[in-house]
């Protein structure tokens, strides 16, 4: 006869599980990359309503359509810069946010509906019901930062906050890379039932804790345009940092500059490879290839920097620097699992 607790993880299907996040995950990381397209075309205003429920249905019709246009002519962005715009060059625009949208609530009930389904036939290991639901939460509270954020730029401002869109930004991830965590946790599970979760190793966290300081810099410059101050590489224009930029001394330079903002960006990038290579080497002697991928990764993303400076932010360049960004921090997470399982699997 079976104790409870045996009972209980007889079944449980922890890589059922652990397959179901790293889907949910994909997501997460189509939806960063249709997130940094909206941004650099300029749509994220283009819907001035927050509808969770009837918005998934787009304008069906020319009146509807024109309902939705005569709205977003009521923002400061409409009158500073597109006045001249079309009811087709609406829809352009219209598009990148709706699909930004769309993708939330797909990932909302690809995350809610499956988790409901594991619970009702009892695969969720035990001690990993309440980390499932945690990851859900975040994901609510994210629609909720998505509109605060949009709002933001609706009434005084033509732009949002850069300081909100970091928020944004950084939620998605945090709850990107806790579902990879957790389904790793889940995979080790799977090997070997008497497996613990991984723990954050000392070398892990400093190499994800300057990843995320740098993803953050990273939505500054994108919020403030900082990407556009200097479009040269190693210097900024004839030097390291161009003289006559008024500074003030204080934090806000370092959040606020848009100079400021793409120099410490710039150049926090080799501090944080430095850390990831050490991670990655760390994670290479326990027997993964993550390692291998990490530096690939962070290299890749340096250049990818450079790149979109040098090409005037060119949207095709930027894009695949926000998305490598995402595909960084999941093998940053996977070399920082690895040095921090308890038990290493042969």
């Amino acid at each position: 006869m079976l104790l409870p607790s045996a009972a209980f993880m007889s079944h449980a299907r922890p890589r059922a599980v652990a397959r179901w996040l790293f889907v949910v995950a994909a997501l997460i990381v189509a939806m960063v990359v249709v997130g940094g397209i909206t941004r650099l075309t300029e749509s994220g205003l283009s819907i001035t309503r927050w509808q969770p429920v009837s918005g998934i249905v787009p304008p069906l019709n020319d009146a509807a359509w024109q309902a939705e246009f005569d709205r977003y002519k009521r923002i400061p962005e409409y009158a500073a810069f597109n006045r001249d715009m079309t009811l087709a060059g609406f829809k352009a625009i219209f598009f990148w946010e709706y699909l930004h949208r769309l993708l939330g609530r797909v990932i909302g009930l690809a995350f809610a509906l499956p988790l409901l389904w594991f619970a009702v036939k009892r695969q969720i290991p035990r001690g990993y019901g309440i980390r499932l639901v945690a990851l859900l939460a975040m994901g609510g509270l994210q629609g909720g930062i998505g509109w605060w954020m949009v709002a933001s730029g609706l009434s005084e401002r033509t732009d949002v906050s850069h300081l909100r869109l970091a928020v944004h930004l950084v939620t998605a991830l945090v709850i990107l890379a806790g579902l990879v965590w957790t389904a790793l946790d889940l995979m080790q599970l799977h090997r070997d039932r008497l497996a613990t979760p991984a723990r954050l190793a000392p070398a892990a966290l400093l190499g994800l804790g300057l990843l995320f300081v740098q993803i953050v810099w990273g939505a500054f410059t994108a919020g403030l345009d900082a990407g556009y101050a200097f479009a040269s590489w190693p210097l900024m224009g004839d030097s390291l940092f161009p003289a006559g930029v008024p500074l003030t001394g204080t934090l806000a330079d370092a959040v606020d500059n848009p100079v400021m903002v793409q120099f410490i960006h710039r150049w926090l990038a080799f501090a944080v490879g430095a850390a990831l290579f050490w991670l990655a080497v760390r994670a290479t002697r326990r027997g993964s290839r993550a390692g291998f991928v990490v530096v690939g990764l962070v290299t890749l993303q340096i250049f990818l920097g450079i790149a979109t400076l040098m090409t005037g932010v060119l949207i095709e360049v930027a894009v695949a620097h926000q998305a490598n960004a995402a595909l960084l921090l999941i093998a940053t997470v996977f070399a920082a699992h690895r040095i921090g399982i308890r038990k290493a699997f042969v």
